[in-house]
């Protein structure tokens, strides 16, 4: 039986920054195709571990050996890797605080821009954005200032510009920060649809972020992977109190999981 392809191979891994060690002896592999969550603290490597991922860190050398693959290759052209992986963030989402709309967003994500300059729009591109905008049910907001939005509403737009221009994979790191319970409700609502349609790589500390469709959760403490493994396994009152620090009961209800008793 063939093996399913990796999206990630890191083995022995460290990556250090500032002249700290950010991610230590590193070593997991992410199948093609797998929707995975990636949990913990703050400060616990998970943001360290995307940046690595997506070549804005690297790791060190280590007499052990070190595996670095994305898709089976070691060395990429970094702008080449990036378009096949969507990713959005808060940081991001900063970037865009100017006077251009929601569609600008969007479109703004076929050039990897923060908004639109001298750029060339062609009909497919907006074809697409009209595509994307009706997918993610924003088209009513697409003429409204960014500055303007809520940060639900913002978020949309920033998960708008990350898939049109349809990479493989869709980075979420730390989505619902900041937002309130509808717009929670309508992100939740948001990756489960794409997640019909797309690989997701969810980052977050806050365990309802955790859609029913990812079964494989990665918890991340000082740098390390401190367990990995099926979703039931791991998102455990002992494991999840463990990795936190803080006595936690775990509840699970109609597919979501809920930290309670701290």
């Amino acid at each position: 039986m063939n093996q399913p392809s990796l999206f990630i191979d890191f083995k022995n891994v460290t990556v250090v920054t500032g002249g700290h060690v950010v991610l230590d002896s590193l070593s997991i592999q992410i199948p093609d195709g797998d929707h995975i969550a990636i949990l913990g603290p703050n400060g616990s490597g998970k943001s360290s571990f995307i940046k690595t991922l997506v070549r804005e860190y690297y790791p060190v050398y280590s007499e052990s050996g070190t595996v670095f693959q994305t898709w089976g290759k070691t060395r990429w052209d970094v702008f080449e890797l990036r378009s096949q992986i969507g990713y959005v963030s808060q940081d991001l989402e900063l970037s865009f605080r100017q006077n251009i709309t929601g569609r600008e967003v969007i479109l703004s994500g076929f050039f990897s821009s923060i908004g639109l300059f001298f750029h060339s729009i062609t009909k497919e591109m907006e074809k697409k954005a009209d595509e994307m905008c009706a997918f993610l049910e924003i088209t009513h907001l697409q003429d409204r200032l960014f500055t303007e939005m809520s940060s639900g509403e913002a978020r949309r737009f920033l998960i708008g510009r990350a898939l049109v221009h349809d990479p493989r994979i869709l980075i979420l790191d730390e989505p619902s920060n900041s937002l309130d319970l509808h717009a929670l409700h309508m992100l939740r609502k948001t990756m489960r649809k794409i997640a019909g349609k797309k690989v997701i790589i969810l980052v977050t500390h806050s365990l309802p972020d955790i859609i029913p469709e990812i079964n494989r959760v990665v918890l991340f403490k000082g740098g390390r992977i401190f367990s990995d493994g099926p979703k039931d396994q791991i998102l455990t009152d002992t494991k999840i109190s463990s990795v936190f620090e803080v006595p936690v009961r775990i509840r699970l209800d109609d597919g979501f999981y809920y930290a309670t008793g701290y």
